[in-house]
C-alpha cells in the first residue's frame, strides 16, 4: 500500500524553497491555501520531516511542483498481502472519484448541439457506431496517372483507404491501444465519438476501472494563456479539485493508470501555442505512461506525432450507419413520435438511394453534411430540383459555418485571404482538373495552380521560392481547415467531394456578372454537351445562371447542330416526324417521335429500346400504351424473337413467337401505307404467318428442320408486313460514326430536357418552343419560329 507519509529530499527542500520564495508567501499563506489550520505541517515540509502524504502533494501543487520530483522515495518491494490491499483501495478510489466526477463529465459529454438545430440532443438519442480505419492510406504510394480513367460513377465509389485498410469499430480499438490519435475530416464525427467513450467509461459500459477525462485542447489552451501556467497535469488536477478530489487521490489514480484522458481538437489549438500544447500532452504522456490517451486531430496536421501512440482514422458512414442516423434524427429532431419518424426515416432513404441522387448520396457520407441532407428534406419531405442551392449550404458549412459554430479561429497565410478569394481559388482548381478530366491529381499540380492565382492577387509575392512555400502553406489549411482537398495518397489529392469539384466547376462558368464573358463562358460549356460526365455542371449551371434561356436556345441549337451536315441522318429525322403524324396517340409530337427514334434503331446500339427520353418529355408514355405504339412495340419484339431464333431453335422460343405476335391488336387495321389492293388487313396476314409456325408435336428434329427450310423467308415476310403495314424496320444502315454522333445527339437532347426539368425558370415560349421543335430535321424547325 502507498506510504501515507512523506518527506521531502534534501535536493527537494532547495527546489522547493526556491519556488516559495518566487510566490513571496508567508508559511501562515501557504498553510491557508493547502486548507490546513496550523503551519507546523509547512514547517516539517521545509524541515525535511514526514507529513500526511495528500498533505505534501497539495504543498507541492500550489507551488507548482512535481511532488515526485521532490518527495525521498526509498524503493520498496510490497509484500502479496500489501499489493493486493493496494489494489482494493485503487478500486475503491476509482469508483469514488467516478462517482464524484459523473455529473461533470454528463454536463461536458452528454449532450451535442447540430448546425442549424435550435435545440441541445441528448448524444445517446442520435449517435451512430462509427467505425475506423486502421491504417493511413497517405503512407501508401500511388501513380496519380492509374487514376486518371475513372468514370464520376467509379471516383464516388473507389476508396483508396479500403485498398489498404480494413475498417472496424471505434470502440475496439480504444479497447486494444493504450494510445491513439483519432485523425479524420471536418465534420466526421471526432467529438461525438470522443464524447461517446466518454460516456460509455461514465456508465461503466467501456473500461470501467478507469475515470473519463475529456479535455477540449482549444480552452486548455485558451485558460493556460490568461493563467499563465501552461500545466495539462495542473489544469486537470484544477477540475478534479472542483469535484472535492485531493491532489493526492488525483495522483494516485495517475500513477496507477486509472484515467482515461481525451484530448479533443489539437488542430483547434492556435499556431502560437500549439508548440506548448504539443509539449504538455508529450510529457503526461511519458510521466504517466500507463494511463488510456486519446488525441483527435483533423488529418491535414497530423505532421502532430507522439511516441508509441496508434494513429487511427473515422471512416464514411456506409448505408446502414446513413439509415441508423436518419431514424435518430427523424425522431428526435423531427420532434416525431417513433413511428412517425421511422416512417419519414423510410421515406428518406428511398428517395436517398434512386440513381438521380447518388451525388446527394455521396455528401451524406459525412456525418455534419448527412445533417444536411436531413434538414432539407425534412421541410419539403423531398430534396430540392435545384441542387446548387443544397451544395452552396454544403460548401459553406465546411468553409466558414463550422468553425465559426464552434469559435475556432484559423491561421497561417491562408487565414489572410477573404471567403471570395478562397472560394474563387477554389473554383479555378476545380474548373481546370475537371475540364482536363482529372479527379485525381498530383501535389506538385494542385500547388502549381494556386501559386498561379496567389501571383495575381493585389500586392502579391513575385519571387518563385516564396510563392511555392506560399502554396504548399495554402494547400495543407485547405485540407485542414475545410477538408475540401484531401491527401488520398501519399502526394495524391482530389476534392473531398465530387459534388464539390462539379459546383465550383459550375459556379466558375457563371461568377464573371459581365454580359460578354458569361456569354463566352457559356458557349465554352455547351461544346461539352456530348460529354456524359458533364451532366451534374449543366443541371447547376441551369439553377444558377440568371438569364437561363440563353442557356437552353443555345443547347438545343448545339444537340441540332450535330446532325445538320449529315444527309442521311436528317432524312432519318423526317421519317421520324413522318411517323409520329401517323400515328394516333395523346401524347406530345416530341415524346412519339423520342418513341419511335429508340424503337428502330439497329438493335446492337446502346439507345435502341430506351424510353428514358421519350418518359421526360412526356410521362403518361408509361401508362398503357396508345393502340399504335403497342401495336408497332409489339411487332418489335416478336421480330427480335424471329432474328433470335437460328442460334437455338427452340420450342420454347417458337412458342414465345407465336405468342408474340399481336393479333388482337393488329385485326381492324386496313391495309399499309404503301399496300396493294390485294393485300390483306394486317391482322388476318398475321394470322396466316403464325399458322406456318411448325407445331410443337411435331418434335426438335422436325423443328430444326422446319427452320433450315423455312425460317428465313418466315421472318423476312415477318419484315415485309412490319414496313409495309407501319412503316417501320426501314434498313438504315448507319455507320460506325452514325450511329456515334446518333448516341451523342440523343444523350444532348436528354441533358436540354433534364435542364428544362430541373427546376430552372425558362420562359414558357422558349419552353413550348423547345418541345415543339425536339427531334425535328432541321427543314421542319424553321416552321416553329
Amino acid at each position: 500500500m502507498a506510504r501515507r507519509s512523506l518527506q521531502a529530499s534534501d535536493l527537494g527542500i532547495r527546489k522547493a524553497q526556491k519556488a516559495f520564495k518566487t510566490k513571496a508567501w508567508t508559511q501562515e499563506y501557504l498553510a491557508n491555501e493547502v486548507g490546513i489550520e496550523t503551519r507546523q505541517p509547512i514547517w516539517k515540509f521545509f524541515s525535511g520531516k514526514p507529513i500526511e502524504r495528500h498533505i505534501f502533494m497539495e504543498i507541492c501543487f500550489r507551488l507548482d511542483l512535481d511532488w515526485q520530483e521532490i518527495a525521498d522515495l526509498p524503493s520498496e518491494v510490497p509484500t502479496k498481502a500489501q499489493a493486493q490491499d493496494n489494489s482494493r483501495d485503487i478500486d475503491h478510489l476509482v469508483q469514488m472519484v467516478r462517482s464524484r466526477r459523473s455529473n461533470k463529465v454528463q454536463a461536458q459529454c452528454g449532450t451535442i448541439r447540430l448546425l442549424d438545430i435550435a435545440q441541445l440532443i441528448e448524444l445517446k438519442d442520435i449517435y451512430v457506431n462509427i467505425n475506423i480505419q486502421e491504417a493511413n492510406p497517405r503512407q501508401n504510394w500511388v501513380e496519380v496517372s492509374n487514376l486518371q480513367n475513372f468514370s464520376p460513377e467509379e471516383f464516388v465509389s473507389v476508396d483508396l483507404s479500403q485498398i489498404f485498410q480494413a475498417r472496424v469499430p471505434a470502440l475496439k480499438a480504444v479497447a486494444a491501444y493504450s494510445k491513439l490519435m483519432i485523425l479524420g475530416k471536418p465534420g466526421c464525427g471526432k467529438t461525438t465519438l470522443l464524447q461517446h467513450i466518454a460516456m460509455q467509461c461514465n456508465q461503466g459500459e467501456l473500461l470501467p476501472d478507469r475515470v473519463p477525462i475529456f479535455i477540449r485542447l482549444k480552452n486548455f489552451a485558451e485558460d493556460a494563456t490568461e493563467a499563465s501556467d501552461f500545466s495539462l497535469l495542473n489544469y486537470i488536477r484544477q477540475e478534479f479539485c472542483k469535484n472535492n478530489i485531493s491532489a493526492y487521490q488525483f495522483e494516485t489514480l495517475l500513477h496507477h493508470g486509472k484515467a482515461l484522458i481525451l484530448l479533443d481538437g489539437l488542430d483547434e489549438v492556435q499556431e502560437e501555442e500549439r508548440g506548448e500544447v504539443l509539449k504538455q500532452i508529450r510529457k503526461l504522456s511519458e510521466e504517466y505512461y500507463n494511463n488510456h490517451l486519446i488525441v483527435t486531430c483533423r488529418i491535414a496536421t497530423q505532421q502532430y506525432r507522439f511516441e508509441g501512440f496508434t494513429d487511427i482514422e473515422i471512416a464514411d458512414f456506409d448505408s446502414c450507419q446513413i439509415e441508423a442516423f436518419a431514424q435518430k434524427w427523424f425522431v428526435i429532431v423531427g420532434k416525431n413520435s417513433r413511428e412517425q419518424g421511422l416512417a419519414k426515416a423510410a421515406q428518406f432513404m428511398q428517395k436517398l438511394q434512386l440513381a438521380e441522387n447518388w451525388l446527394i448520396r455521396e455528401l451524406a457520407k459525412t456525418p455534419i453534411l448527412l445533417n444536411l441532407v436531413c434538414c432539407v428534406f425534412y421541410a419539403k419531405s423531398d430534396f430540392p430540383s435545384k441542387r446548387a442551392d443544397l451544395y452552396k449550404q454544403g460548401l459553406e458549412i465546411l468553409l466558414v459555418r463550422w468553425d465559426e459554430a464552434r469559435g475556432i479561429k484559423r491561421d497561417e497565410i491562408y487565414r489572410q485571404l477573404s471567403l471570395p478569394q478562397k472560394i474563387k481559388l477554389l473554383s479555378q482548381i476545380a474548373t481546370i482538373t475537371f475540364e482536363q478530366g482529372h479527379y485525381f491529381f498530383a501535389q506538385s499540380q494542385i500547388q502549381q495552380y494556386i501559386a498561379d492565382y496567389l501571383s495575381t492577387l493585389p500586392n502579391a509575392q513575385t519571387d518563385p521560392e516564396v510563392l511555392q512555400l506560399n502554396s504548399e502553406a495554402v494547400l495543407k489549411s485547405i485540407e485542414a481547415q475545410h477538408g475540401l482537398l484531401v491527401e488520398r495518397a501519399r502526394g495524391v489529392y482530389s476534392f473531398s467531394h465530387l459534388t464539390f469539384q462539379e459546383y465550383l466547376t459550375a459556379r466558375n462558368f457563371v461568377a464573371n456578372s459581365d454580359s460578354q464573358s458569361l456569354e463566352k463562358n457559356l458557349d465554352q460549356l455547351v461544346s461539352h454537351m456530348t460529354e456524359p460526365r458533364w451532366r451534374e455542371v449543366f443541371l447547376l449551371v441551369a439553377g444558377m445562371v440568371e438569364n437561363v434561356d440563353a442557356l437552353m436556345q443555345s443547347m438545343h441549337q448545339y444537340s441540332d447542330g450535330l446532325l445538320a451536315d449529315d444527309q442521311k441522318l436528317q432524312q432519318f429525322l423526317i421519317w421520324l416526324h413522318l411517323k409520329s403524324l401517323s400515328v394516333q396517340a395523346p401524347y406530345k409530337s416530341a415524346a412519339i417521335r423520342a418513341f419511335y427514334l429508340t424503337l428502330v434503331l439497329p438493335r446492337e446500339l446502346s439507345l435502341a429500346r430506351d424510353l428514358s427520353l421519350a418518359l421526360a418529355i412526356d410521362p403518361r408514355l408509361a401508362g398503357n400504351l396508345a393502340p399504335d405504339l403497342a401495336l408497332d412495340l409489339a411487332l418489335n419484339r416478336a421480330l427480335s424473337l424471329s432474328l433470335g431464333l437460328p442460334c437455338d431453335p427452340s420450342w420454347e422460343r417458337v412458342l414465345a413467337l407465336s405468342f408474340a405476335l399481336p393479333l388482337e391488336l393488329a385485326f381492324g387495321y386496313g391495309t399499309g401505307l404503301h399496300s396493294e389492293a390485294k393485300l390483306l388487313p394486317l391482322g388476318e396476314s398475321l394470322q396466316h404467318l403464325k399458322e406456318q409456325l411448325p407445331a410443337s408435336e411435331q418434335g426438335r428434329d422436325r423443328l430444326q428442320e422446319w427452320w433450315r427450310a423455312n425460317g428465313q423467308t418466315w421472318t423476312e415476310k415477318l419484315k415485309f408486313l412490319i414496313l409495309r403495314y407501319r412503316n417501320i424496320n426501314h434498313q438504315w444502315q448507319f455507320s460506325n460514326q452514325q450511329q456515334e454522333v446518333l448516341k451523342q445527339y440523343y444523350a444532348a437532347k436528354q441533358l436540354l430536357l433534364d435542364c428544362l426539368n430541373s427546376g430552372c425558370e425558362v420562359s414558357s415560349n422558349l419552353r413550348e418552343w423547345i418541345e415543339e421543335t425536339l427531334l425535328l430535321p432541321i427543314v421542319e424547325i424553321g416552321s416553329f419560329s
